[in-house]
Order: C-alpha cells, then structure tokens, then sequence
C-alpha cells in the first residue's frame, strides 16, 4: 500500500476505538494499552506520515534513542555535589579510559566502556566502545539503565537518570542533542494531562517537593536537564556519599530524596557544622548521616510512609568495616591518590568552578 487516504485512516481509527470499547456488543473496559490507538495501525501508513506523534508509540519496555535534551524532568531539584563528582571525574579523573564512557555505556544498556580512541567524544559514539554491542545486551545490562514515562502528546518523562543526564548534557561533549536510549517504564500518552499526574504520582513516579519541603505543582517541574534547570538539594547530596554506608540503594525511584526529607526534617542528625566545601567536615557529616540511618529501626517511617528497611537501611555501618576500609574508606580517599573517592573529585571540581 502506497498510501493511505484521510478517509481510510479515520475509518481504521474508529474499529479500533470501537473494539476497544466492546467486545461482541457488551460493554467492557477499555484494555491497558501501551500507546495510542494509532499506533496500532502504525505499520499501514507510509513511512514518514506518522511524523509529530512524538514518542506516543513506543512501547513499555522499548529501549527508546533520543536527544537527552527531550526529556522532561520529574523532579524539582538536584544533589549538586552528584553532578559535581561526575563532572569532576569526567574532567579531572585519573582513569586509563575516561568514566564518562563507562558511564555512558551502562545507562546506554551496554555494560561499560571496552576502548575509546585518545580524542573519543561522548557525541561520537564510533570513537569508544562499549563491552556489549547494540543488540546483545542481556536484562544484567538492561537493568541499570535510565528510565522514562511516555506522557500525553508523546513526550518523555525522565523517572530515573536526572544526574546522570544532567553531567552529560554539561559536558563540551554531551548538551541537549547527545543520543542516549532510555528504558520505557511505560506508555500514558492516551491519558488526559490531569489523569497523566494523577498516575505518575500514584505509582510514586515524580518528586514534587522543593528543598525546604514544599510542594510544588506539576506544572513547575523543570521542562528538562541541566544544572540551570533545578535547585540544589544538599540533603539530596549528603544522602548520595552514604550510598553503600548509612542504606543500600535499590529500586526505589528518589530513594536519596526520601533519606534527605529525613535528614532535613526529623532532626535525627545534627549538621548544623557543616561546610560543604571542606573535606574533613563533609566526610564527618556523611558519617554521622550514615550512623543515623543504620541506628534507625528497621520499622520506622523515613519519609511518605517509606520504612528505613523499605529505603535499604544497613544492618552495620559502612557494612561492618572499619573507617578506613569499605566505601567510607573509599570515599575518604584524596584527590591526590591514584584513584581518588568521590567527595574529593566533586571538591576539587567545584574549587575550580568560577565564583
């Protein structure tokens, strides 16, 4: 079939509507569907005629290529000092192959970087290589990916990945048009705009609270990535450094958010002394951040109705070693070492950081 006229299409579009409201004339439910009824009829139209549906076709599960710069934010606000490490590590690092290629392959579903040429770029993906190529990758490499909701007119909405994206759309070699595939969580484009956000917050899939705790309607979310697009959480950041110290991270969407909500509202922990730009102060803050989450019963509500076991509290701190072992010892490490932690790398980077 060459073409498809006006006539035939709406025809098309009206038995599935119909079919989808009735089966043998007795009324039914309308089945759950994974984009709009006509994507349905997708594979009758010439290639091209489809154009300006956005990403209203694709899939749950689909592994979606696009422009980071396309995707929508779910959340008001950033751990700044996250980014600032990874940024860190991408620009000062000390790694044989550059991270943000390792870090790009994974989020990509392709595990980790294999190679990259002395002048590989993020924006050429034929300069490094990653150790699963496109097509082989397993649900291991599918797991850590970024994800997305397809909400009304096709548009993406990130769910996981605001950190990640947002170091990679900073980066001379990333910014809005980088390709980057992203998981589809699931398809909501046949949604009305209010019963969009009424299931997104329903399946816990937006943050809609600012740093100081206030909610803030879905119509203020960022309308993408980058740093000048969000506030800047400090508890968000603290709460990243206690990873694999203070709580295990899992799959909880805004896992570190809840733990900061925690941190800033239970007074559970003083970090009245804190200064976020000295490393002995900011591994101290982290420490005690971390002891208050492993000190936590199990059974206690962290944050909406989340329990500090549901949030992956540990059962021993920095899991049962010492202060200069595990990941606190890692992250203890100084920029100057071989291999320095994370908190030194986001220091050192925003030392150089224009005033």
């Amino acid at each position: 079939m060459a073409t498809l006229g006006r006539a035939a299409l709406l025809s098309a579009l009206t038995v599935i509507t119909v079919a989808s409201a009735s089966v043998g004339g007795i009324a039914t439910a309308a089945p759950a569907r994974t984009a709009s009824p006509l994507c349905q009829i997708a594979d009758l139209l010439p290639s091209g005629s489809s154009a300006g549906l956005g990403y209203q076709c694709a899939e749950a599960g689909e592994l979606l290529d696009l422009p980071i710069g396309e995707v929508r934010a779910t959340q008001p606000s950033l751990g700044f000092d996250e980014v600032y490490y990874k940024l860190g590590r991408y620009t000062l690092g000390k790694d044989a192959i550059n991270k943000k290629f390792d870090d790009w392959c994974e989020a990509n579903g392709q595990e980790e970087a294999a190679s990259a040429l002395p002048d590989a770029r993020l924006d050429d993906p034929s300069s490094f290589t990653c150790t699963v190529p496109v097509g082989q990758e397993t649900p291991d490499t599918i797991a850590p990916m970024k994800t997305v909701v397809i909400g009304p007119g096709g548009v993406p909405y990130l769910t996981d990945g605001h950190h990640t994206l947002t170091s990679f759309y900073e980066l001379p070699d990333g910014g809005p048009n980088l390709h980057l595939r992203l998981r589809v969580v699931a398809n909501l484009s046949d949604l009305s705009p209010a019963d969009f956000w009424a299931r997104m917050k329903a399946e816990k899939w937006v943050w809609t609270y600012d740093v100081d705790g206030n909610e803030v309607p879905v119509e203020q979310l960022p309308s993408g990535v980058g740093l000048a697009k969000f506030q800047n959480d400090k508890y968000r950041s603290l709460t990243y450094f206690a990873r694999d110290i203070g709580f295990a991270p899992g799959s909880i969407a805004f896992q570190e958010f809840y733990w900061g909500a925690w941190v800033r509202d239970s007074g559970a922990v003083d970090i009245s002394g804190w200064d976020s730009n000295d490393m002995a102060s900011y591994l101290s803050t982290v420490e005690a951040v971390s002891r208050a989450q492993v000190a936590a019963p199990k059974d206690a509500v962290i944050d909406s109705g989340r329990t500090a076991a549901e949030l992956g509290a540990l059962d021993a701190w920095n899991d049962g070693k010492s202060s200069s072992k595990g990941e606190f010892g890692k992250l203890s490490t100084p920029y100057s070492d071989n291999k320095p932690g994370k908190l030194a790398y986001s220091l050192q980077y925003k030392m150089g950081m224009p005033k």
